[in-house]
């Protein structure tokens, strides 16, 4: 029954977006100046980790979506920020950490930090998103600097973040020194565009241009067809199935849904290609109806379906990666 919940619940997560007016920017900065924040996590403590040690070879160091959903304090005052000290309101990192190491971890070592992330009302606007991020960016900065210099400060490392949590880790990518890039297997950026001005703006970060190439960065985003997408076209994307960046199409049977039983589903015979007008995976012949999300999900984008989908692919790809990493 645990790992059947953590199945269920590893794909419950969320969402990405673009960029932002200038005038509305500066509204939205003055705006959260005075809001509510909670406490900041202290990640010399174990309690703002997930940890799974398995003394594997390298770690996979997991920036988490959103789960946070704006909540009401004691006094009323409204919090669009999440408390890593409060149970309840962390429960959603929680079972997303463990649900994700469940899919993709593996043989290898899964971190993960808690941090204050933004709610998922904070991306109704761009420019909101992107004032609010700053807060649970300086927590995800401060987690990696202790994480590799206390937690990891010689091994290995894959860095992979997923919707708010991929936005965070193309964030620490950009600012990532040498010696910590010369440890970087590889940076998986799931479920977000990576605009081309980044792109050219970081040498960090290098398209991954097949299944073992290293150093790289591995983007993609799922749709039906392109009218289906959010955001701006990214600059990257490769297909997790035949880890080709060509439009040669690749076929995915895999079960639909991680809310159903797996073994009350069949799986679906899906068709997956990279759409290189667009930088899309398109996937057809998906007919689950579960994997809408709330607030901004629209049908025929599977962005809540970025891991269970490829799941198989992802942890086979790390595990990969890391052998040819230790190899050179």
């Amino acid at each position: 029954m645990k790992r059947l919940s953590l199945l269920r619940l590893a794909a419950a997560v969320l969402l990405s977006a673009s960029a932002a007016c200038t005038v509305s920017s500066r509204r939205d900065h003055a705006a959260i100046r005075n809001e509510a924040v909670p406490r900041e996590p202290d990640y010399t403590h174990a309690s703002q980790w997930y940890t799974a040690d398995r003394g594997g070879a390298a770690d996979i160091f997991y920036i988490p979506s959103t789960s946070t959903f704006d909540y009401r304090l004691g006094d009323s005052t409204w919090c669009h920020y999440a408390d890593t000290y409060t149970d309840s309101l962390r429960r959603g990192m929680t079972l997303e950490m463990q649900g994700v190491d469940l899919l993709i971890g593996g043989n290898l070592n899964f971190r993960a930090p808690y941090y204050r992330q933004c709610s998922m009302e904070s991306f109704t606007g761009d420019s909101l998103r992107d004032a609010r991020l700053e807060l649970p960016a300086g927590d995800v900065r401060r987690a990696f600097a202790h994480y590799l210099t206390r937690i990891n400060p010689d091994h290995p490392f894959i860095l992979a973040g997923f919707s708010q949590g991929a936005f965070l880790a193309l964030r620490l990518m950009e600012e990532m020194d040498d010696a910590a890039y010369a440890r970087m297997v590889a940076a998986y950026l799931i479920g977000i565009p990576v605009p081309s001005s980044r792109l050219a703006a970081c040498p960090r970060i290098r398209a991954a241009r097949g299944a073992d190439d290293t150093g790289v960065t591995v983007c993609y985003n799922s749709v039906r067809d392109a009218s289906c997408a959010d955001g701006l076209r990214s600059a990257l994307c490769i297909n997790p199935v035949n880890w080709s960046t060509g439009g040669e199409p690749a076929v995915l049977d895999t079960e639909p849904s991680p809310f159903i039983p797996l073994d009350r589903q069949q799986k679906q015979h899906l068709e997956v290609a990279l759409d290189t007008a667009s930088n899309l995976l398109f996937v057809s012949g998906y007919v689950s109806d579960d994997y809408i999300l709330p607030l901004f999900g629209r049908e025929g984008n599977y962005h809540s379906r970025e891991i269970w989908l490829y799941r198989q692919q992802l942890r086979d790809n790390m595990q990969n990666r890391v052998n040819q990493f230790l190899k050179q």
